[in-house]
This record gives C-alpha cells, sequence and structure tokens, in this order.
C-alpha cells in the first residue's frame, strides 16, 4: 500500500511542529513596535536574510508541484525552475537596491515614496491582498495532501491545521519569527535535498526484476492462476482480474485485442470514492493504489547501472525505456465518475525534450494559441517574481544596500542549487516504483520512502515547514497592506504603533481564515499549475509600475494607479474566463470558454505598461519638487 500512517514520521512532524511554536513564542516578546512586527526592526542578519529568501520562495509549489511534474511529464516540471528562477534577474539587477532605499514595510510605500497619494496606495495594498490569496491557495492546497498521507487526517484537517499554526506563527511575532521560521526550513531543504538526489544517484536506475505482468488477452490470465471477477463496468472492453493474494486488479481491452494493466478512480454520485473497485481508505487494504513509476528497459540491454554521476544518469536516463501514465475520464452508469489511469511506455529522450505535459503542449503544438500560451506563462515567470509583495517586503528586513544585494545573492545561490535539485528529484521519482497515480503533489515524500521511512518522516516534516514559512510571508504581507497602508493611509485612521501592531494581528487572523477556506475549494489542482496563475497576476499588477517608476522620470501618480488595477482585473479576468478554469475549477466545458488560452501574462503585463503610459502622458508630470 502506498499510505500507511507512521509513527515515527507524525513524531518527527510533531516536533518541527512544537519547535516552530517555541521559536515563534520565544521571537514574539521582541516584536512590540510597528518596525518589529513588520520589517524586524531591519536588523535581520544579510546571510540569514538570504536563505531566508530561499525559505520564502521555496513554496509548496517549488518542492512538491514541480517535482511531481517532472516525475509524471519529464523536462516539462523542470521549465517551471527555470522560469522561477530567472526571475531573480529582475528582482538583483532591477528592483532590489531602489526598493529599499524607497520603502519602510510594504510594496506600496515604494510605489508612493514620490507621490504621497492614496491612490496608488489603495491600488498597491489591493494588489497585494489579491496576490497574496491567489499565492496562498497552492501552498494550503500543498497543506493538505501533506497532512492527508501523513497523519492518516482528511484533506480537509490538514489544511485548518496548517492554517491555525501559521496563523499562530504570524500572530505571535511577526516578521521576526517569520524570518527565522524561513531561514530554518530554506536551509533544512536544500540541505535534505541534496541528500535525497545523492541516494538517488548512488542507487542508480534499474528495471524491476519481477515486472507485473501485462496479459496479452484472457486465456493468458487464466493460465497464470489469476481469477476473473463480475466487472461493473458498462461495455466489455473492461476486464477485472482478482490475483492469488485476493487484490482485484482492472485492465483494458484495445482494439488490437492486448490487455493493458490500469488503475480505475471512481467517484459515486453520494461522493464515495473506489480505487479499483474498493473504498478509498489511508490505511491498511483499504485503498487498492498500485504503485507505479518504473524503467523498463536500459541501454545496452542491462537490468541495473549501479552508482551513477549526475551527468552519467542523466545520459542513461536519455537512452531507457520509461513507463509513464495518461488519464481518461469515463461517465459511468447510475451517474458514476471514473478516472481510468492506463500505463505507456516513453523513451528517456522524449521525457528530457520539452512539450510532453498538457500544460506546456505549445512548446509542439501547432497552433498560434498553444504556443502563446506557453510563452505567456514564461514570461509570467520571469517578471512575476520581482513582482511577489511577500519577496519584496524581505528587503526592508536588512540594514542597508550593501545588505539587500549580498543577501539577494545568497538567496540565488540557494534557490539555483534546489532548482537544479528538482530535475534529479523529478526524475528518480519517476524511476522510483513509489508514486500515486492519482497525486503527482506527493513524489518528493513517496520518493523519500521508497529509501526509508525515517527519511520519508523527515522531508514530510520539512515540507510541512515550507508551507508554514511560505504562508505566514503571506499573511504577513497582506496584513501589512490592510494595516499599514489602507487604514493609516487610504482612511486615515491614527493609529499608534501598538494599534497597529494589534490590527495586524487581528488581519492576520481574518487571511487566515480565507486562506483555509481556498485551501479546501482547490484541493484537486497541482500546486505548480496555480502558483503560475499567482505569478500571472502579480507581473500584470505590478511590474510595469514598479518598473516604469524606477526608469521613466514622467510616470505619474494616476498612471500607477491606472497601470496596477488595469493589470489586477485584466489577468484575474482572462484567468476566471480560461479554458483550465472552466474545467478544472467549474467543472464545465472548455470548449466554451470565451479566451484562446489559459496564461494571460503575455497579453496583460504589455497591457500594465501601455495604460500607465497613456495615463501619465494624459495627465500632468509630476513636480521636480517630489523627487527623492
Amino acid at each position: 500500500m502506498i499510505y500507511v500512517t507512521s509513527p515515527l514520521a507524525v513524531g518527527v512532524f510533531l516536533s518541527f511542529v512544537v519547535s516552530v511554536l517555541a521559536l515563534s513564542w520565544w521571537l514574539g516578546r521582541r516584536a512590540t513596535s510597528a518596525s518589529g512586527y513588520y520589517a524586524a526592526h531591519g536588523q535581520i542578519p544579510w546571510f540569514v536574510n538570504g536563505v531566508a529568501f530561499a525559505g520564502d520562495y521555496l513554496s509548496a509549489a517549488s518542492f512538491l508541484g514541480i517535482c511531481g511534474m517532472i516525475a509524471f511529464y519529464g523536462y516539462d516540471g523542470f521549465l517551471y525552475s527555470i522560469g522561477y528562477l530567472a526571475g531573480w534577474i529582475v528582482a538583483l539587477f532591477v528592483v532590489a537596491e531602489p526598493l529599499k532605499r524607497m520603502g519602510r514595510y510594504t510594496f506600496a510605500d515604494a510605489l508612493d515614496s514620490r507621490f504621497q497619494s492614496r491612490g496608488i496606495k489603495l491600488a498597491a495594498a489591493t494588489s497585494t491582498l489579491v496576490v497574496s490569496l491567489f499565492y496562498l491557495i497552492p501552498q494550503m492546497v500543498g497543506a493538505g495532501v501533506l497532512i492527508k498521507p501523513l497523519l492518516g487526517f482528511s484533506h480537509g484537517t490538514g489544511v485548518l491545521l496548517v492554517g491555525v499554526v501559521v496563523t499562530i506563527i504570524v500572530v505571535t511575532a511577526g516578521m521576526v519569527s517569520t524570518t527565522w521560521v524561513q531561514f530554518i526550513k530554506g536551509a533544512l531543504l536544500v540541505a535534505f535535498c541534496l541528500a535525497l538526489t545523492v541516494l538517488i544517484l548512488q542507487r542508480g536506475l534499474t528495471v524491476p526484476a519481477h515486472l507485473a505482468v501485462t496479459p496479452r488477452s484472457e486465456a493468458v490470465v487464466r493460465q497464470q492462476g489469476r481469477v476473473l471477477v463480475d466487472s461493473d463496468w458498462p461495455d466489455e472492453s473492461w476486464l477485472r482480474v482478482q490475483d492469488a493474494g485476493g487484490v482485484v486488479h482492472t485492465y483494458r481491452r484495445s482494439d488490437n485485442g492486448t490487455v493493458l494493466g490500469t488503475q480505475v478512480v471512481t467517484t459515486r454520485p453520494d461522493g464515495r470514492v473506489l480505487v479499483d473497485g474498493r473504498p478509498q481508505g489511508l490505511a491498511g487494504d483499504q485503498r487498492d493504489l498500485t504503485p507505479i513509476g518504473r524503467v523498463t528497459a536500459l541501454p545496452g540491454g542491462v537490468t541495473s547501472t549501479g552508482p551513477l554521476n549526475p551527468v552519467a544518469f542523466l545520459r542513461t536516463f536519455h537512452g531507457s525505456t520509461i513507463e509513464t501514465w495518461t488519464a481518461e475520464r469515463r461517465t459511468l452508469r447510475a451517474g458514476e465518475v471514473a478516472t481510468v489511469y492506463t500505463p505507456r511506455t516513453q523513451t528517456g529522450a522524449d521525457l528530457l525534450q520539452p512539450g510532453a505535459s498538457p500544460t506546456f503542449k505549445g512548446v509542439r503544438g501547432t497552433t498560434l494559441f498553444d504556443k502563446l500560451d506557453f510563452l505567456s506563462l514564461m514570461l509570467a515567470l520571469f517578471a512575476g517574481t520581482a513582482s511577489l509583495p511577500h519577496i519584496l517586503i524581505r528587503y526592508y528586513t536588512v540594514k542597508d544596500i550593501a545588505a539587500v544585494r549580498k543577501s539577494t545573492v545568497v538567496g540565488i545561490g540557494a534557490i539555483g542549487l534546489f532548482y537544479v535539485l528538482t530535475l534529479y528529484l523529478g526524475l528518480g521519482a519517476m524511476t522510483s516504483g513509489a508514486l500515486d497515480v492519482t497525486n503527482n503533489n506527493m513524489a518528493a515524500p513517496l520518493l523519500a520512502r521508497s529509501f526509508s521511512e525515517p527519511l520519508f518522516a523527515v522531508i514530510s516534516a520539512i515540507a510541512f515547514t515550507t508551507v508554514l514559512g511560505t504562508v505566514s510571508g503571506l499573511i504577513l504581507a497582506a496584513s501589512g497592506a490592510v494595516v499599514h497602508d489602507l487604514l493609516s493611509h487610504v482612511f486615515r485612521i491614527e493609529l499608534t504603533d501598538q494599534a497597529k501592531v494589534r490590527a495586524g494581528k487581528w488581519v492576520a487572523v481574518g487571511v487566515g481564515i480565507v486562506a483555509m477556506l481556498l485551501g479546501l475549494a482547490f484541493e484537486r489542482l497541482n500546486v505548480s499549475f496555480l502558483v503560475g496563475w499567482a505569478f500571472n497576476v502579480a507581473a500584470s499588477a505590478n511590474l510595469p509600475a514598479l518598473v516604469m517608476l524606477l526608469f521613466w522620470p514622467r510616470t505619474t501618480k494616476q498612471g500607477i494607479t491606472a497601470a496596477i488595477f488595469v493589470g489586477m482585473f485584466s489577468s484575474l479576468a482572462w484567468i476566471l474566463c480560461s479554458a483550465q478554469a472552466f474545467r478544472d475549477v467549474y467543472g464545465w466545458p472548455p470548449e466554451l470558454a470565451p479566451v484562446p488560452f489559459s496564461q494571460p501574462g503575455i497579453v496583460t503585463i504589455p497591457l500594465g505598461f501601455l495604460v500607465l503610459m497613456v495615463v501619465s502622458w494624459l495627465t500632468p508630470p509630476p513636480s521636480p519638487v517630489a523627487e527623492p
């Protein structure tokens, strides 16, 4: 069975949670002022801040989503790694130092440093809230994914547990505890992923000695001592076989008479979920999910490679044959819906080329819209990093420009190393024989379990702290936007330092509750895909205003305000009207979607720049006196 709750994993997980909460309570005594709560008094050491950048940025999408996409589709998932890392070029060379000079607590501080405009504060605060909430969705989904097999809780319970713990972290100590949680999480994540990669290379690639037999006909099945059982499926293309151990396997007969092994996950009208006809559970023999992921042939006809170096691993994988799986949805009798997972063999060479997954079909596609969808996502990943509010506020936690520069370089080094490792983690999971065909977000933890239970426990606990670190940064950014920008500047409510801190804590509680609800609503979507949407919104709303403010003196406050609102609402509208949203969010036919592709950045980012320039030219130029 894939999922059996481990006492060791539970113990390690609880020790991590207790340690994080204890650290948060201890550090909370120092965060009594607004400067301490939102910016840690600007006294975080540059090296700690650099690793905390990695802890903040390497979210559930990076660890769970990217590894899962590589494990199921190959090189396509690694394109996310490339896009995420490339975005730091913009952060380092364009926005890092100017942002530190212009702001105090929030992204809106920097945009409004020349103008003291309520409109800019309103637009920037709204954008921060929207982007933070969008980015919170994949983090909370990832939390539920982890808690479900680790503790035996439901997805909803896992989401609620994470929401409560992370809200306590933010409420007790603000940026101080958030920074140290992110520092510890970033260091542990990179270190243990490096160790896991070493284990993958030491294990090498192996063709299993006893490959599961793929029967060629019903007669062959009978000769192997297997017993045919009655099928509930509505046609004769289905064959259900019970082996000597009593486990029922489902097969699909193709047109040429062959029978391919499948796994069928059925959702009944009453909400019950069956896996190959058995009730879905979390322990024992209730959930009959067969682990997948194997090499079916190695170069030269060998059955095992032994230890490999990083280059030899990729070269050997390139010449191997790998078993991957495809999904097909079927509507059965009585309104039941089945997702049928069918194996297929692919060459390693094909899997190491982009374009194998539905997300990146535009790489190999022949239609213009498919190609634009791919280019749009890559543009959003490149431009989105320097537009994420929870990343931008971290520049205010160090004391000077030199510390900003050094901490950014440290962050790029840690993040870059991790993203290189994701390629090996994903390919190692693809060939581990330990994947869950129904959930690609669990690829990395299940890969760790294929080596040992203690490693699974530690990796799962680190993945959980990955969620904690990122979610705490997002909630803190949203809290600062509401209290510092909206209440203090837009609505001009007079608040003392202590009142700002109290208000920020109440807002953190509210945002935490909303995050939990979103995590429940988007349970089934891949976390990397969800983050792609968040990057599109962030880049469309924030990047045009920030870049033009820094490099075009003619930029006006009206232009900034208009660009933020137009970029934000246009990207949101595009996403909500996309085929992906129609199919995966609303459950509607994707062909009814009014927009031609799902990723809006290639349209909405230039639109933001255009709106800013047009509005700035149509409004009075800024006063030279207002220049810093």
